[in-house]
């Protein structure tokens, strides 16, 4: 008789025996989505405060809360066994989220939550609140810096009657021409400047020019629809 055991037999055994399943206890359970939940709603607070995008979604930061809750969730199951573990991430492994993010912080702001969930799920709640207050007072502290020049996009609609005359104008801007449509009746220019300040009355001196049709000034925050 063999009594030699390999190391598949051995995987075998304790991965398919019920000992292999792990307890988890409802206190840990409730410690691990408070903790979650906690981390979530700073998370909800933080990018709230420091949005500085063109719409704020509600339902776009809610889902930070309920993202980094489901990863606890996901932690504690993997974590009563190693079988679980494997096929949750097979499963995991195939989805695909299509959802465009435009702003580079926005994925800052998932792998935040994804991380929160993943350490209150492994019962590491110091990691996970004091990682996550570290994080927060840093985009606080960035959020907060001035930039010392804002872009901006100044739209002008005019007549050709007001060319020279705009022209002569915008030579005490500092602009840089992005584009020029000139159609039967009108033309339009978009050209972008900086500003240092929330000074703008060269757009009331240019809307005053003979011509001129109409002017937009759009803070540029680097969106674009698609």
């Amino acid at each position: 008789m063999n009594d030699t055991i390999n190391f598949q037999d051995l995987f075998k055994k304790s991965a398919l025996h019920l000992d292999a399943f792990r307890t988890v206890s409802y206190i840990d359970v409730l410690l691990g989505l408070i903790a979650s939940l906690g981390v979530g709603l700073f998370i909800f607070y933080i990018y709230r405060k420091t949005f500085r995008g063109v719409v704020y979604s509600y339902n776009y930061n809610a889902a930070f809360v309920l993202m980094c809750m489901i990863t606890s969730m996901i932690i504690m199951t993997i974590s009563s066994n190693i079988v679980l573990s494997l096929g949750m991430v097979g499963a995991l492994s195939i989805v695909r989220f299509r959802t465009a993010v435009k702003d580079p912080l926005d994925i800052v702001y998932m792998f935040w939550s994804i991380a929160g969930g993943i350490a209150a799920g492994a019962k590491l709640y110091p990691v996970a609140l004091i990682g996550s207050l570290a994080i927060g007072l840093v985009l606080l502290w960035l959020s907060r810096r001035k930039v010392r020049e804002q872009p901006y996009l100044l739209i002008i609609r005019h007549s050709e009657d007001a060319t020279t005359e705009l022209r002569m104008r915008m030579r005490k801007i500092e602009y840089t021409l992005r584009s020029k449509t000139i159609r039967k009746d009108f033309v339009e220019l978009t050209v972008e400047l900086r500003m240092r300040d929330n000074n703008t009355s060269f757009v009331h001196d240019l809307s005053g020019i003979q011509g001129v049709m109409d002017i937009s000034l759009i803070n540029y925050t680097g969106d674009y629809a698609q």
